[in-house]
């Protein structure tokens, strides 16, 4: 089976945007889809709509809900590494 991997990191608004519209694209024709994030935490608008396709869209959140400035601390690490061996395992 063949999939697809997209990324989307940087500052300001746009990434969780970027991610819905292709989710939502891909849901339409009948794909399974996973987000991860890493940053974000919290129970947003866009999570809620999304749940409205949880048969085939799955958003799990890896942050600890607060910006991040200069060097991360060792539990922003330790919750990023979390979901990159999540994700890690999904891709197998």
């Amino acid at each position: 089976m063949k999939g697809y991997v997209q990324v989307y990191t940087g500052d300001g608004k746009g990434k969780t945007t970027a991610a819905m519209g292709l989710s939502i694209r891909a849901a339409g024709a009948g794909l399974k889809v996973y987000i991860a994030q890493f940053i974000k935490m919290g129970d947003y608008s866009e999570i809620r709509a999304l749940k409205k396709f949880s048969d085939l869209i799955t958003v799990e959140q890896f942050g600890l809900g607060r910006f991040i400035k200069g060097k991360p601390s060792q539990e922003d690490i330790e919750a990023a590494r979390r979901g990159i061996n999540k994700v890690r395992l999904l891709m197998e």
